[in-house]
């Protein structure tokens, strides 16, 4: 998503006051998908590049899916399209809530930002700033929020944040801070490909920078993320199912799925057998140490898509 975290015609505001109600049965949740998501295939991927160890979603067995406690997922460029939660994708979810299989978005995307995702898609919660910030919709419109560090914390690493965002600006020739930025509280971002485009060498000089700051820095599809602390999208994960259902999800990963597209998914494909990557994954098959263990046929929101039907399938939706 772009300026907006979400698009105005995109996401209905599920019963909120005064707006559309979002209305679609397990029965009709294909026709929705079918005609109001962009049909996106990884055609003009070279498959070769993908590991051996691989396998195409669609070869996943079903009797894995049936006992899935819940799915976590990115959401820029896994539930996006374009900049967009398509209509398509929010069906899919509202799919997945009525069949009870929770979906909690895991993103580097700020705290500003994830509020109206948080309110008005069907979603668990979600966590914002690759670990440190939880969005929790209490309905009506009304999220929760929570944060991984105390106040005190923040304001301290806010400073050392400010400071190390002036320092790439004034060093990186081409860098500067993603527009979403005035909504961060716990991380900076520089956009590389969102608005601006910095090529490979940049992109590593930017994160570079970071660690020198003693900061932990990833790559996400659209920004690099740089922030203090220890909290992580795994950590995030681990907290927020802990939040939300009292399950410890270290005891239980091969009954959780993941979903993502980028090099900062690494450390999720790594923890949870049932690891999926979206087909654009592969715009980072040269940067990617760890693959997950299925990639879909199709791109962004339709991957996800894809991947909500095998699940509805196997619960049999």
């Amino acid at each position: 998503m772009r300026a907006s975290a979400v698009a105005i015609d995109a996401v209905p505001s599920l019963g909120r006051p005064g707006g559309r109600t979002l209305q679609r049965s397990l029965e009709s949740w294909r026709h929705s998908i079918a005609a109001a998501i962009p049909d996106a295939s990884s055609g003009s991927y070279d498959s070769s590049v993908i590991p051996p160890s691989v396998q195409p979603w669609a070869r996943c067995d079903p009797g894995r899916l049936r006992g899935l406690a819940g799915v976590l997922t990115d959401i820029d460029d896994t539930l996006t399209t374009e900049g967009q939660v398509p209509m398509g994708v929010v069906a899919a979810l509202a799919a997945l809530r009525a069949a009870g299989i929770p979906v909690v978005a895991i993103t580097g995307r700020p705290m500003g930002w994830s509020l109206p995702v948080a309110a008005d898609v069907p979603l668990a919660a979600v966590v914002a700033e690759n670990g440190s910030v939880a969005l929790i919709p209490e309905g009506e419109g009304v999220v929760r929020t929570e944060y991984a560090d105390s106040a005190p914390v923040r304001e301290a690493n806010a400073k050392r944040l400010a400071a190390a965002a002036a320092r790439i600006v004034r060093e990186v020739p081409g860098a500067t801070l993603s527009r979403d930025s005035p909504g961060r509280v716990t991380d900076i971002a520089v956009d590389h490909a969102e608005f601006a485009r910095l090529d490979e060498a940049t992109i590593a000089r930017v994160v570079a920078l970071m660690r020198e700051e003693g900061m932990t820095a990833t790559v996400s599809s659209i920004h690099v993320n740089g922030w203090y602390g220890s909290h992580s999208k795994l950590t995030g994960a681990d907290w927020i199912v802990w939040r939300l259902f009292g399950r410890d999800l270290a005891a239980e990963r091969e009954r959780w799925l993941y979903v993502g597209d980028s090099t900062n998914d690494e450390a999720m494909f790594a923890s949870f057998p049932l690891s999926v990557g979206v087909a654009n994954l592969l715009d980072f098959a040269e940067r990617l140490r760890q693959w997950p263990a299925f990639i879909t046929t199709h791109e962004r929101g339709r991957g996800f898509v894809e991947v909500a039907e095998a699940l509805l399938a196997a619960r049999g939706g």
